[in-house]
Order: C-alpha cells, then structure tokens, then sequence
C-alpha cells in the first residue's frame, strides 16, 4: 500500500526540480481544462436538442454560479498550501488536522453555497435582467446545480490535498471518469427521457458526485499524514485561520472577476433569448 501511494507523490524538496515540475504540472493543467467541458456538454447537448431558450438558460447562470463558488473555492487553495506545508515540515499530526479540517470545511461550504444557490436563484437572475421566457428554465437549472454542490466543493478540497503532496494524475483520473458519465448522462436524460435543461443540471451533479466519491475513497485508502478516517472529522480552528489566511484573498480575486463577468452577462441578457443563447454557444 505505501509503495503505491508513494508512486503517486513527488519529492519537491529532493533531486531535479524541472521533471518534477513538469510531471506535477501537466495533469494540473489537464484537469483545469477538462473541468470545463462540463458546462460545453450541457451546453453543446441542449443547443443541439432543446433550442435557444433552453441553451440561454444554461449559459445564463454561468457567472452567478462562479461568483457564489468562487470565495469557497479560494479556501480550497488555501487548504492546499497549509497541507503541503505541514506535510514538508515532517509534522505528521498537523497533517492530519490540516486533512480533516480542509475536508470538513467543505462539506460545510457546500451546504453554504447550495442553500443559498438553490433558494436565491430565481432572484438573482432576475436582477440579471434574464428573459421572462428563460427565467424558468435557468431557476431550475440553477437550484438543481446548487444542489450537488457539497459533492464540488469535495472534490476541489480533496483534489487540493492530493496535490499537496505532488499527486496530479489521480485527480485528472476522477475528473475524467466524471466527465465522461456527464456526457453519457447528458445524452441519456435529453434524448431518451426528454428531460432538457433539468436533464443536463442533474447530470452534472451526479458527475459531481461520481469525482467526489472517487477522491473521497483515495483519502480513505491512502497511508501516511493524509489519511481521512471520517470519524475524526472536525475543525481545527487554527488550522482553519491558516487556511482562510491563504483562501479568503484567493477567492476573493476570483470573485472580483465574477462579478465583472455578471455585468456582461446582465447586458446580454437584456438583449433576449437569442443573443444569450448565441453567447452560451460562443464561450
């Protein structure tokens, strides 16, 4: 078991930095890109098979989703970094509070994020200026979105401490089996059940769930500092100041661009249901 784990892991403080860099980089950048075709799959299966409306309300929730998503998963970059710096000090029992801590701040944050998603949607689009005629479906594309967000916060916490100790291909791995059962689920519920918008929502958060599952089972397994024994699951308030001190900024530069994004997107969708369907297809 340990054998394996280690397979996985890259020694940054030993040796030639560039292969390591390298080797730790490129599934990285992997993952950055497939996480989004989640949202080109909805979007390329309902422009397909549902017609414009359907495609603006897919498109339209984009930058409200990033900006409510986006503070939570800066703490995720945090957790990633405290991880790392216990585990590179050596400091076996830090690890492990970092681990359990980072993992219980996001199932607490993904209950945070949906609650407020799933409830506030349909207002928030509405000071969006989204259609009257789009304003139902993306509402229920919205609220069924939130409602997988404990599994997305999961796997981006879960993956940050995977990378924390140098393992990137695991986490492309997850993100991949899950992009692909997005794909088949997107055609399953569109085309053989007719379930359109809704459809292409609960197929991205079963995928969610597919990818957290997947890294939540990895943490289990795993031997040494980042072991998750669910049982000890708890908030190290220490560990949580490190983490926000690192995270807060983080996402609150993401959520800076987020908003700006919300302003674009208000004023295309002033413009109606076409031309917000045309910018869905186009980003």
């Amino acid at each position: 078991m340990r054998l394996r784990n280690k397979h996985y892991e890259i020694d940054m403080l030993n040796g030639p930095v560039m292969p390591k860099l390298l080797s730790f980089a490129l599934p990285l950048m992997l993952s950055s890109m497939l996480q989004l075709t989640f949202n080109a799959a909805d979007v390329i299966v309902v422009g397909r098979f549902e017609g414009d409306a359907a495609l603006a309300a897919v498109g339209a929730p984009g930058p409200l989703i990033n900006l409510l998503v986006n503070l939570f998963l800066g703490l995720s970059v945090g957790a990633n970094v405290v991880v790392a710096q216990c585990r590179g000090a050596g400091d076996y029992q830090q690890t492990r509070d970092a681990v359990h801590t980072s993992v219980a701040m996001s199932l607490i944050s993904g209950v945070l994020v949906g609650v407020v998603g799933f409830f506030l949607a349909g207002t928030f689009l509405g000071l969006m200026n989204t259609p009257g005629e789009v304003l139902p479906l993306a509402t229920a594309y919205m609220r069924i979105y939130f409602l997988g967000m404990p599994a997305n916060m999961l796997y981006n916490f879960g993956a940050a401490i995977l990378r924390a100790v140098g393992d990137t291909r695991r986490p492309l791995a997850y993100l991949t089996i899950a992009g692909v059962a997005n794909v088949l689920l997107n055609l399953l519920f569109v085309i053989a059940f007719g379930m359109g918008v809704s459809g292409v929502a609960l197929a991205t958060i079963i995928s969610q769930m597919i990818s957290a599952a997947l890294v939540l089972l990895c943490l289990m397994r795993s031997d040494g500092a980042i072991k998750l024994e669910l049982k000890k699951l708890r908030l190290d308030m220490v560990k949580v100041g490190q983490i926000a001190k690192v995270g807060l900024p983080a996402g609150l530069q993401g959520m800076v661009f987020s908003l700006a994004n919300i302003v674009v997107q208000s004023a295309i969708n002033s413009l109606g249901a076409t031309v917000m369907a045309a910018s869905s297809a186009f980003r």
